[in-house]
Order: structure tokens, then C-alpha cells, then sequence
């Protein structure tokens, strides 16, 4: 399949990137008066300084806030629908979504449920999703990210799970790319070396994907190999010491362009089949899953004979110069999770067992089936199983 020359680029999202430009926030035309400012249940945004460093730009600007502190990993519908409720209590006429990935889809999908009636599900393309059309516009978002590894900042996407159908699936409108996204990577610098490793693995994956998806083209490529590159030759580093401030905002840099993969290209059955593992285990983080089904994942399209021109480019991309098989890419994504600590991930570790990967299977199929037709070889439900039982530790 060659790649297309056509393409179609929206991304109206004024993406504010460096180290340090969280201290411009209040310089911004911010869309609304009243936020609320969404940030996750646990500590980090507080205790390292990030979320009064917010509040006192959001002051400066002139803009009222109310804080709604509830979002876990892998953000749940319940917790949505809480959040959606608080903005309309409150009057907030706008979203300032303050964290990681889970943060900002979380922000998303508050930002639709509040101006439109009834559940978020109904609203949801897949799955149980009812599939009905958002009528009203959601509520506009600035994104603040302080983690690199969804691309959620530059994307129009989120990616939430219904907690009693064990539905993990996507919300999407084009009215959900941020207005403004702060990308700052010293906001980043305090995530612990697993996470940083997890993260950074996430938008690697989101690029690796896109660059052998069906949808790719000149522009999705060239967002897919900076990102490749980026994250491939700066991750390791970042992860060792969490303090380097050119990995980091290398690695950021990556992440912000696999955000700009998803908007212009296609990710592949990859992220549905860790989906359905983390539907039903919600302490595993995305990023994890992940990895430990990525070996056996792109080895069966190598093996397939699938584009093994761009498995070789990616594996040059990654710092393997010599590069000449599409097995290559392989030995370099080995290398890199053993230099990031986490080539020993077990599925195990978090309750998963083998019995479970037919359910797996299925589910991701019905709930992000739409990601198996961007693979350029279909995978079928034996497939899957495969692929889970050849990760399985």
C-alpha cells in the first residue's frame, strides 16, 4: 500500500510548547470566565506546586475556578458524569484540564456530558454506545499536561471505561482539541521513573502504529517519524534521570506529535487489545499493558510480511543506523524496554490470568473494533489470543 499524498489537517489547537510557559497562562485569551479545573485524586499536581501555580495564572487572567479533584487511572464514566455535573452546578463556562492522559480524556468527556442531556454512553460510537449526535457544543478546554504520553493535548479524542459493562472505548468530536494546550516539560520532571516509562511508551506506540496503519500519508509519516525518533533516542534517558531536561522535553516533544498522528492518521488494534485488558483490571496502567504485549504484537506482522520497509525505518528512527530487516525493529524496542526497567512486566502481576483471553479478545473487538480495520492485516479473535498468550509472564 503506498503512501497517500492527500491529506487533511485540522488541529485548531493553539499548542503553547517549552520549558517554563505555564507561567504564561495568564497571557492567553482564555474561552471562558468560570473553569473548572480538573485534576487527578492523587497528590502530585499539589504537592510539586502545579496546581497553585494554575490557580495563581488563572487569577492573574481574571478567571473564577472551581476545583473537582476525582479523576482516577484509566478515567471512569461515574467520575465523568460527576465532574459534568459539578461545571453545571457551578456555572463554569469552560474546562482547565491540569495532568496526564487520564486527566485530560477525563476533561473531554466532562466537557461534552455537561452540555448535552442524559449519560455520556449515549454518546459513545462503540460498543453499548447509543451513537447519538452531540447536538450541543462541549465545553472548551485548555490542557495543561504534566505528563508525556497520550498526546491528549493535541488531539480531539478520549478514551474512557464504562466501570459495570467493562467498556473501554473512545469519545470523539472535533470540538474536543484543546483551545490551548501548555506543554511544559518541566511540569514532567517529577514523574517517577516507571511512569515516565510507561507514558513514554504509550505515545510511542500511538506513532509506531500509525506509521503501518492504513491511513497513512506524507504528513502522518513525518509527525510519526519525529515522534519515533524523539521518543525512541530520548526515553531511556528521561527515564534514568528525571531531571534532564532535554530528554524530557525531547520525549514531550514526541508526545505532542503522536497527538498530531491521531488527529491526521489512524492508530491500529494495538491500543484495543491493551484497552480490554485494562477494562477489566483498572490498577493496570495503559502504558504497561502496553508493553507487555507490543514484542508479539509487531512480530506478527513481520511475520506476516507486513511493510517491512517501515519497520526497518522505525528501527532506524530509534537509533539503529544499520538497520536492514524488519526484524531490527524488534531487537531495538527489546533494547529499549530493558533500558527503561520494563522488559519483565508481567500480566500476572496484576491479576491477569490466560483464562481471561478470549474475553479479551472479544472485547476489544466489540468495543474498539474500529481500530482492527486501520490494520493492514486483519487479526482475528485466534489472533488476538495469540498474541496475549505468546506476552503472557
Amino acid at each position: 500500500m503506498e503512501t497517500k499524498t492527500t491529506f487533511n489537517q485540522y488541529i485548531p489547537t493553539n499548542v503553547i510548547f517549552g520549558r517554563g510557559e505555564l507561567n504564561n497562562l495568564h497571557n492567553q485569551q482564555l474561552p471562558g470566565k468560570k473553569a473548572l479545573l480538573v485534576i487527578s485524586n492523587g497528590k502530585s499536581t499539589k504537592v510539586n506546586g502545579y496546581l497553585a501555580r494554575t490557580e495563581e495564572e488563572l487569577k492573574k487572567a481574571g478567571a473564577e475556578y472551581i476545583i473537582f479533584d476525582e479523576v482516577e487511572p484509566n478515567p471512569l464514566r461515574s467520575t465523568v458524569m460527576r465532574g459534568a455535573e459539578a461545571a453545571r452546578e457551578n456555572n463554569c463556562d469552560f474546562i482547565v484540564a491540569l495532568g496526564g492522559g487520564s486527566v485530560m480524556d477525563a476533561a473531554k468527556g466532562i466537557a461534552t456530558a455537561a452540555t448535552n442531556e442524559g449519560d455520556l454512553w449515549d454518546y459513545i460510537l462503540f460498543g453499548s454506545g447509543k451513537a447519538k449526535p452531540i447536538t450541543n457544543r462541549p465545553l472548551p478546554i485548555v490542557a495543561i499536561t504534566t505528563t508525556a504520553g497520550t498526546g491528549s493535548e493535541a488531539d480531539a479524542g478520549a478514551v474512557i471505561t464504562h466501570e459495570t459493562k467493562r467498556e473501554k472505548t473512545a469519545l470523539m468530536h472535533p470540538a474536543l482539541f484543546p483551545v490551548i494546550s501548555i506543554v511544559d516539560a518541566e511540569l514532567t520532571a517529577s514523574v517517577p521513573p516507571k511512569f515516565t516509562a510507561y507514558q513514554g511508551f504509550d505515545a510511542l506506540f500511538h506513532s509506531t502504529e500509525g506509521f503501518i496503519s492504513t491511513g497513512t500519508s506524507l504528513l502522518s509519516d513525518m509527525y510519526a517519524m519525529a515522534a519515533i525518533e524523539n521518543v525512541g533516542r530520548y526515553l531511556a534517558r528521561a527515564v534514568k534521570d528525571g531531571n534532564d531536561m532535554e530528554a524530557r522535553e525531547h520525549v514531550l516533544f514526541g508526545n505532542t506529535m503522536s497527538g498530531f498522528v491521531m488527529s491526521v492518521g489512524l492508530c491500529t488494534s494495538e491500543h484495543s487489545l491493551e484497552h480490554a485488558m485494562s477494562a477489566y483490571h483498572q490498577d493496570l496502567p495503559h502504558g504497561a499493558g502496553l508493553i507487555m504485549i507490543s514484542l508479539a504484537y509487531y512480530r506478527h506482522f513481520i511475520e506476516k510480511g507486513m511493510v517491512p520497509d517501515r519497520f526497518i525505518a522505525m528501527a532506524k528512527a530509534m537509533g539503529m543506523e544499520n538497520a536492514s530487516k524488519p526484524e531490527d525493529f524488534l531487537t531495538v524496542l527489546h533494547k529499549l524496554q530493558e533500558d527503561c526497567g520494563v522488559a519483565d512486566l508481567k500480566m500476572s502481576d496484576y491479576g491477569i490470568t490466560p483464562d481471561e483471553f478470549e474475553k479479551f479478545a472479544n472485547n476489544a473487538k466489540e468495543t474498539m473494533g474500529f481500530l482492527f480495520t486501520c490494520d493492514r492485516e486483519q487479526l482475528s479473535t485466534e489472533d488476538c489470543i495469540k498474541i496475549y498468550q505468546q506476552s503472557y509472564k
